[in-house]
């Protein structure tokens, strides 16, 4: 016996949308239409304004992402800049540098561009460069200068006790005055910085990059970069007429602090390595 719902589909086959079929029909239609909409929202987006979206959450950064940003770390060793490029322009030009420095500007007048000034200015546009490539947002804190300034020192001191514990010390000598404090004071800035720049900043990423265009995995590539640039690191202090005489303790802790160096510098960033360094310099050098 057929229903009420079912004669009138018989006598009106252009029915569809009526009987039992009426709720639903509609309903599904709005929702396939409002999908769609959405998928179509979601084509025309741009990555950009997802990502302007996303830095005006308001959602503060963390210590430990701010800290490692370039724009953090460029703030955090300017002062080592200016400590040292200044300190080296009071006592005259012709004062001994550090070896890093001596070596980078020299490749520099290689090249043709032998501006004094140019070394530094070239350090603190790259670290902007690379702040913008990496598309981090431009934040500055205060209290994450001096967690960093906290961090530094207490990782300072972890190297020194390393050293303690290899039998290495090089007591300051004080023949000179005040004056030698002050001279040493600024080569600690100096290799702090630019040892820092030459050895993690630039050869580090390079040498990484190499051994990955070798075939080699993603962390067997910085396995062996950080490897190889300690290496380096180590020997380039037995180079040259200022070098120290080879000794296989210090070449040994050496290349010890140069894998501590670069171990921050691909976990914690530029600044904190350079921090770090010039810390662990003047602690050794002046305590």
């Amino acid at each position: 016996m057929s229903s009420p719902v079912d004669a009138e589909s018989e006598s009106n086959p252009d029915a569809v949308g009526t009987g039992r079929f009426s709720a639903a029909a509609p309903r599904g239609l709005d929702e396939q239409l409002a999908e769609l909409e959405r998928d179509i929202s979601s084509a025309d987006s741009d990555p950009a304004d997802d990502d302007a979206q996303a830095a005006d959450s308001g959602e503060p950064d963390s210590y430990w992402s701010l800290s490692r940003t370039p724009l953090m770390s460029l703030i955090f060793t300017f002062p080592l800049v200016v400590a040292y490029e200044g300190g080296v322009l009071l006592l005259g030009r012709g004062s001994p540098r550090n070896g890093a420095d001596v070596w980078l500007r020299n490749g520099l007048d290689a090249l043709g561009f032998g501006a004094y000034f140019l070394l530094p200015v070239l350090t603190v546009l790259g670290l902007l460069a690379w702040h913008h490539i990496e598309h981090h947002r431009w934040r500055f804190s205060i209290w994450v200068l001096g967690g960093m300034l906290l961090e530094c020192l207490l990782l300072a001191s972890v190297l020194v006790g390393l050293a303690r514990l290899q039998g290495e010390w090089w007591p300051l000598s004080l023949a000179g005055g005040w004056a030698g404090v002050a001279v040493r004071l600024i080569g600690f800035c100096g290799a702090g910085l630019y040892e820092e720049v030459l050895f993690r900043l630039l050869l580090l990423p390079a040498v990484i990059w190499g051994f990955a265009r070798c075939g080699a995995s993603e962390w067997g590539a910085a396995f062996w970069g950080v490897m190889l640039t300690s290496l380096l690191f180590s020997a380039a202090h037995y180079v040259g007429p200022l070098g120290d005489s080879f000794e296989l303790y210090s070449f040994t802790f050496r290349t010890m602090a140069g894998l501590f160096f670069a171990t921050l510098f691909v976990v914690r960033g530029f600044g904190i390595a350079a921090g770090t360094h010039a810390a662990y310099d003047m602690l050794v050098g002046l305590l």
